[in-house]
């Protein structure tokens, strides 16, 4: 099977009248798609998951924050939310995470794939906000489900 290039796609009949895709197949090379989970012990469910799926869970942004390889690139990402956010009610705390490349400023990156995202019908659950690790916004797709947009900060170590 031959795969073509990305291109322009002009007025879909699904698209809800988008019209092009040109800025979502820019940012599909640095966009991850994971499953995030929240959790108050997330080193203890991490084990729990790594060993029911045969995988070895291992630290990810903090100790608050653990990764169990789902098989390829896809990863459950098992996280405490921070102390100043109350915990997800159960049915919410798992969800689909759109994590982009770390950079410098990642507020900035946030925002504009927030504004693309309310550009594409969905919307705001919870304002933009820095973390120690970058930011994060909640939004809900365009049928309600819950979706976090997370980009990380560039740590020291990460930086030439």
């Amino acid at each position: 099977m031959k795969h073509l290039p990305a291109t322009r796609i002009n007025r879909h009949p699904a698209s809800r009248g988008v019209a092009d895709n040109l800025p979502l197949v820019s940012s599909v090379d640095s966009t991850q798609i994971s499953l995030v989970l929240a959790a108050r012990n997330p080193q203890e469910l991490a084990c729990f998951y790594g060993n029911l799926l045969g995988s070895s869970p291992r630290v990810g942004l903090s100790q608050n924050h653990w990764l169990v390889s789902l098989g390829g690139t896809l990863n459950l990402e098992i996280y405490r939310p921070s102390r100043k956010r109350s915990f997800p009610v159960q049915g919410r705390t798992l969800s689909l995470c759109l994590r982009q490349k770390s950079i410098e400023d990642p507020l900035s990156s946030l925002q504009m794939l927030l504004d693309e995202s309310l550009r594409l019908g969905a919307s705001l659950l919870e304002l933009p906000r820095s973390e120690f690790f970058g930011a994060e916004a909640w939004i809900t797709d365009p049928e309600g489900n819950a979706v976090l947009l997370m980009v990380p900060a560039i740590s020291r170590s990460d930086s030439p």
